[in-house]
């Protein structure tokens, strides 16, 4: 009896070691929260990718300081732009959005998700993203997404989400 306690016990361990990455050593944020942090990523993708504007919008912490680095559609502005506050962040959404068709292809393999604090974390992941909004042509291009979460109860929400464009290469 012992022993097939022992042996459920090792698989059940095993199995949860095989779903949750290992937190890094020193990390402030265990397996577990990584891992759901991660969940949100994806949930983040996939509401883009259905222009599902309630559901972007709700995943933002309730801030005046919540921050969207996105593509600016206003000369004056830049080419880039922070958009402060989760109005001008509504409002950047629905502009994307409105814009036509939107596709986020995230590379989840290369998906890193780290603690800073117990309350603050950061992820990061490639993503192509196609567009056609502020005088972009929909072809598909390289981004760097770089999100800061933070803790609001038993949720993570974003405070920050940065979208970098990744330049080409040079050409030798």
């Amino acid at each position: 009896m012992m022993k097939s306690t022992f042996a459920a016990v090792a698989v059940a361990l095993a199995a949860a070691s095989i779903a949750a990455p290992a937190a890094a050593a020193g990390d402030p944020l265990d397996a577990r929260t990584l891992a759901a942090i991660g969940s949100r990523f994806e949930e983040l993708m996939a509401a883009a990718n259905r222009h599902d504007l309630a559901a972007l919008g709700g995943m933002y912490w309730r801030s005046p300081s919540a921050l969207l680095v996105a593509k600016s559609a206003i000369p004056s502005e830049g080419n880039w732009a922070a958009y402060w506050g989760n109005e001008a962040i509504e409002r950047k959404l629905h502009d994307i959005a409105a814009s036509g068709p939107v596709a986020l292809r995230p590379d989840l393999a290369k998906l890193k998700v780290v603690g800073l604090t117990r309350e603050v974390a950061e992820s990061y992941d490639p993503v192509t993203i196609t567009v056609s909004y502020a005088g972009q042509d929909g072809t598909p291009r390289p981004f760097l997404v770089i999100i800061d979460w933070i803790r609001t109860g038993r949720d993570w929400k974003i405070a920050s989400e940065i979208l970098l464009p990744v330049p080409p290469a040079p050409k030798s």
